[in-house]
């Protein structure tokens, strides 16, 4: 793959103002992958951006998928942040001239769960609440996921921040379980729950032990035979 890196990046951030600042460093060719070293500062720390790579190649329409590093969502501010694109496993035998640039904007999900804790146990047939912290007003579409897999899902929600969730009572049991919230009008905005356990109404051994303690109990009280009647000789043994 012959590829000549036209070095006209730009670091492009949505709603900058005085107290943010964006720059690109370097641009490296590292065999079939490129490298791209850029700071992103702010006054808050807690500010998080959207990070996005484009190339030329698409006329800068599409962002790039084949990338890694500090690129996505949830990008806090600092410095020596990398990108990493696999250029081989995007384009194929690229041959040519390309120019890159790195857009971000601030960044606000339509919801960040944050009552869910990795492990967390929730019983089948009962309701749960679930907590999030809204990013916006639209309506969300609430999703209660196995092995990524639909199981429940209550459409045309309120973006309230809270919602009581029914875990259906025939759902099996296992640890593979999520919530994920959508943006009713966007699709591809979403919020995903750190994985949690579903676990039977009753335990299953608190369903056996009773029949166990009965059993005993009868047993225990259970009368001895009555005597044979008082001057009443045995019968004779037969000859």
């Amino acid at each position: 793959m012959k590829l000549n890196l036209l070095l006209v990046c730009v670091l492009a951030v949505a709603t900058l103002s005085h107290a943010q600042k964006a720059s690109i460093k370097k641009v490296e060719l590292a065999g079939e992958k490129i490298i791209v070293w850029y700071d992103l500062e702010d006054s808050n720390p807690g500010t998080e951006y959207q990070i996005a790579l484009y190339s030329s190649q698409s006329n800068f329409t599409t962002a790039l998928t084949k990338v890694a590093g500090d690129v996505g969502a949830e990008i806090k501010p600092g410095a020596d942040k990398k990108i990493v694109w696999n250029v081989m496993e995007e384009l194929g035998p690229y041959k040519g001239r390309l120019s890159l640039e790195v857009r971000g904007r601030v960044f606000m999900a339509v919801a960040r769960i944050n009552s869910i804790s990795a492990g967390q146990k929730f019983k089948r047939g009962k309701s749960h609440l679930i907590n999030w912290r809204p990013g916006n007003r639209n309506p969300v579409t609430i999703e209660l996921l196995k092995g990524g897999k639909s199981v429940a899902t209550e459409l045309n929600q309120q973006n309230t921040g809270a919602f009581s969730l029914l875990i259906p009572p025939h759902s099996k049991v296992g640890k593979d379980y999520t919530i994920r919230i959508t943006d009713a009008s966007n699709s591809s905005d979403f919020a995903m729950s750190v994985p949690f356990t579903v676990t039977r109404k009753i335990p299953l051994a608190a369903k056996v032990f009773p029949v166990v303690a009965i059993g005993s109990v009868l047993l225990l009280i259970s009368p001895p035979p009555p005597p044979p009647p008082a001057g009443i000789p045995d019968p004779p043994e037969p000859e």
